[in-house]
């Protein structure tokens, strides 16, 4: 339902607090105490069926008997009362339900079936529900106070969401201690309905919040929840701490794949692709959402260090070090700089220690120079309450300095007495401010890992060229598996894929008796490999079931036999079903990993690793999400130790053909979700050459048998290729219509660089000169789940060119969008802007939206009269702008 009537819990105007009492410790007691007399400017409705009054106030026995109409209703009663209650809210058309109340699916069977009336009370009233067993909500900067906390929030500019109850309760007590205001706090327990996708669509454009903080233990729908932070980590730093970070079990692996790709590692990935940025403790969660909200993130990981103590400074550069950053090389100057202004027995390398009689003038003199040196992304100063410097003064010297510089500055103020009072007074200004210097290094650390995860959302991919369209001929080969009772292909089955998707592999045949084998082997030509057959047995290496390098017909004969014996060794009541024979590869290369499993929450993954016998052992992969591209791919593999080894081959190995056979694999994965696991293990790679030497598919047979919906196994949504045409215009032109993708910013740049002032104000309301990279990025590299942008295309002899596009962009809920359209001046008056309208109105209906919609310039008369002729409804909304909007018809 995304962000609908999510209002009503942060700015109710009539609350009921059902199980209000005047029972000293309940619950209920603390739920209307927190809500009256402490400055909420809405009214509070005790619902008591036992009570005329709570509190003095007037009680009302049930929902239905209060006078007006309810925003929110806050349950506090026990479990089996409480489908109810909901129901009591349905009719009462109360649109927002708090459920405090414990004892739903954690307490068993019982619960659970509660829970399920509930969500469909949900449905039938249509209303939102935060809870059960929570907390309750909390919206600062309006005194709401709709939880039963003993202590209330500061007002701030962090949304904190948190799974656990008690975890909120010591948030408020650790930010009230450190002076930290909130948004909003939110304790969304066993997220019936409301989850976290929802809250970050409402706090994505929430004007209050600047950053978000997630406490997460699992998560309900992953969908939702990636596609939520894509769309808002851009602009607002989303903050998380995952608990459950380590499994106790975990079951036997088919492939390689499943044993390498823990619920942890998916987590995490889905954190990076997002643009999240991941904290391993709490005390990190808040001071890592402050510094976001204050400062700039820095470009590298390279930091400055200037104290006046140097054993906090030797502990915060380990610190800088084990988690990946460096200390910066000082530039000549600033070394320079130092030197005249520093006594000789200073250290004016880095980090910089002024010493412990350092005054706050010699402090001063040090991060000024410092600020200025180029080879520095960032700055922390530790300060230690000896010598002559006072710890107010040098506040305020740093609050002063930080104005002349704009890269990230950080303060580690050793101490209470009055440190607390300067830590204060910087965070006051804008400049975070620590206990412990290790705390602001992780801190600067997580920044650099923000800039690194925005980086990937900004970065525009080269185009590969691959295939688009799907080989339907490879579900025949899933369905004879499923049919024959397997869930395994053989090797020559899963190698019809690869090579179907143009990926580079051996071709492997099966022989099922010695002569055959035989036959076989004097075909593709000695040297060969020889592998036992047999679907009970996947990892044939186990059991010695591969043999390389075999020269003669003879040893072919005397192998099958060891390979039978071996097999039925290992497995007795094991299937030997021959022979697998294969050409020997003859050049020596790298041994990598590519493979694909379904994860229970995520969907399909993508893992990329070092491979060969020994990939379980090594455990050097990363994992990533389909589809990949061009940009994806290289990240992907950028987390691996085997990459930096491919690269320090002087040989060459060819990396660009590497990205080109993830992305084909990307797309294999992407085009069949009947693909429960698949492993490519070894890719050969030497030089510029990759190849395929060993495939496994493993088959979900639920899938083969039962329809499948489109990428239902996909966390992000593909390039939807199926909003692809041709048309012809009024002179003939042929045009290609597409979805816009992210390797189309420099082709869209060219269009907006061709538009007149008129054509760009019609378009954005403004004169824009020169759009940015990341503004382009913005434009190209979208959700397809929330936003569809389709270009016309057209080929001549000027190349490849963008002419015209139309965008619409869904609104949480899902229910309309907004849509916008351009075309370059001269291709205007040709019909193409009328077309383009024509096909995103059926791109919405395909959507399934009620209505679309547009603003309009109010001198834009061709916009107008041709929205006009479509059927839309033209409503001023200024003097300068109207609204156009269409009621979509769902065939």
């Amino acid at each position: 339902m995304g962000v609908e009537n999510l209002e009503r819990f942060f700015n109710p105007k009539r609350i009921a607090v059902i199980g209000a009492s005047d029972r000293e410790g309940s619950v209920g007691a603390r739920l209307l105490k927190n809500l009256i007399g402490v400055g909420y400017k809405g009214v509070v409705y005790p619902v008591n069926p036992f009570r005329p009054t709570v509190h003095g106030i007037t009680a009302y026995p049930a929902i239905t008997r209060v006078p007006r109409k309810v925003d929110l209703a806050i349950i506090a009663t026990p479990a089996h009362t409480v489908p109810q209650i909901v129901e009591e809210c349905g009719k009462s058309k109360v649109p927002a339900v708090i459920i405090i109340s414990a004892g739903f699916k954690e307490a068993g069977e019982e619960g659970k079936s509660i829970e399920t009336e509930i969500l469909e009370l949900k449905r039938r009233y249509n209303m939102r529900i935060i809870g059960p067993n929570c907390l309750g909500v909390m919206r600062p900067n309006t005194n709401l106070n709709a939880s039963f906390a003993n202590k209330n929030a500061r007002s701030g500019k962090i949304a904190f969401i948190s799974q656990s109850a008690a975890l909120c309760a010591s948030i408020l007590d650790w930010a009230s201690e450190a002076h930290v205001g909130f948004s909003a706090i939110v304790s969304v327990g066993s997220m019936l309905d409301v989850d976290f996708g929802d809250l970050i669509d409402f706090f994505g454009t929430d004007p209050q919040t600047k950053s978000i903080m997630l406490y997460i233990q699992s998560i309900k729908s992953a969908k939702k929840f990636v596609s939520a932070a894509r769309g808002f980590s851009r602009s607002k730093p989303i903050i998380v701490v995952k608990a459950g970070r380590f499994g106790e079990s975990a079951e036997a692996a088919i492939s390689h794949t499943g044993a390498l790709s823990g619920e942890d590692a998916v987590y995490d990935a889905a954190f990076q692709r997002a643009g999240l940025v991941r904290v391993e403790a709490i005390d990190d969660l808040l001071s890592c959402a402050e510094t976001l909200a204050m400062q700039p993130n820095p470009k590298g990981s390279r930091l400055t260090i200037i104290t006046n103590a140097g054993g906090p400074a030797i502990m915060a550069t380990d610190c800088l070090i084990s988690k990946g950053g460096k200390l910066a090389s000082l530039d000549t100057q600033t070394v320079e700089a130092l030197n005249r202004v520093l006594p000789n027995y200073c250290s004016k390398s880095n980090p910089v220690d002024v010493l412990e009689e350092a005054t706050t003038d010699r402090f001063r003199k040090a991060i000024e120079i410092c600020l200025e040196d180029t080879n520095s992304d960032g700055t922390l100063v530790i300060y230690t309450p000896q010598g002559e410097s006072d710890p107010i003064e040098t506040a305020k010297m740093i609050v002063e300095l930080s104005k002349k510089t704009k890269k990230p500055l950080l303060v580690a103020l050793m101490g209470e007495d009055t440190c607390w009072k300067a830590r204060n007074k910087l965070r006051k200004n804008g400049i975070p401010a620590f206990t412990t210097p290790e705390q602001a290094v992780r801190t600067f650390m997580y920044m650099w890992s923000y800039t690194q995860n925005l980086e990937l959302l900004y970065e525009t991919p080269e185009e590969l060229a691959v295939e688009l369209s799907i080989p339907t001929f490879l579900r025949e080969v899933l369905r004879k598996t499923v049919e024959e009772g397997r869930t395994i292909l053989t090797e020559p089955e899963a190698k019809q894929f690869l090579e179907a998707y143009k990926i580079p592999t051996i071709k492997s045949e099966i022989a099922k008796t010695p002569s055959e084998a035989v036959r076989v082997a004097s075909q593709i030509g000695f040297p060969v490999v020889i592998k036992a057959h047999s679907p009970q047995i996947t990892h044939k290496s186990r059991i010695a079931g591969v043999v390389l390098d075999v020269h003669s017909k003879a040893e072919i004969k005397k192998l099958f036999q060891e390979l039978v014996e071996r097999v039925r060794k290992h497995k007795p009541d094991a299937e030997f079903a021959g022979v697998i024979l294969q050409p020997m590869v003859k050049k020596r290369g790298y041994e990598l990993l590519i493979g694909s499993k379904k994860d229970e929450r995520f969907g399909t993954v993508i893992l990329f690793g070092m491979g060969g016998v020994a990939a379980e052992l090594q455990k050097d992969v990363s994992i990533g999400f389909p589809p990949l591209n061009q940009v994806l791919a290289r990240r992907l593999m950028e987390k691996t130790a085997i990459l930096r080894l491919l690269e320090a081959d002087t040989s060459g190995v060819n990396i660009k053909l590497l990205e080109e056979v993830l992305v084909k694999f990307s797309q294999l994965v992407v085009d069949f979700p009947e693909i429960k696991e698949m492993d490519i293990n070894p890719l050969i790679v030497h030089g510029n050459d990759a190849v395929a030497v060993d495939t496994r598919i493993i088959v979900d047979t639920e899938k083969v048998l039962s329809p499948v919906q489109p990428h239902e196994h996909l966390v992000i949504t593909p390039y939807p290729k199926k909003f692809t045409t041709e048309l012809k215009l009024r002179n003939g032109t042929k045009v290609s219509l597409r979805p816009i993708r992210p390797e189309d910013e420099f082709l869209l740049d060219d269009l907006f660089r061709s538009f007149s002032e008129e054509t760009m104000r019609f378009r954005f309301f403004q004169i824009i000169r020169e759009m940015s990279h990341e503004t382009l990025t913005r434009y190209c590299n979208i959700d397809y789940n929330r936003e569809i942008a389709i270009v016309s295309e057209v080929i001549d002899k000027a190349g490849r060119r963008i002419v015209g596009v139309v965008r619409l962009i869904i609104q949480p809920g899902q229910k309309c969008g907004e849509f916008a359209v351009a075309v370059g001046d001269e291709w205007q008056g040709l019909g193409l802007g009328s077309k383009l309208v024509d096909y995103i109105v059926e791109v919405g209906r395909e959507m399934q939206l009620e209505s679309i919609g547009g603003d309009i310039m109010s001198t834009n008369l061709k916009m107008c009269r041709l929205c006009t002729k479509k059927g839309f409804t033209l409503t001023p909304l200024s003097e300068d702008t109207v609204k156009a909007t269409l009621a979509l018809s769902i065939a």
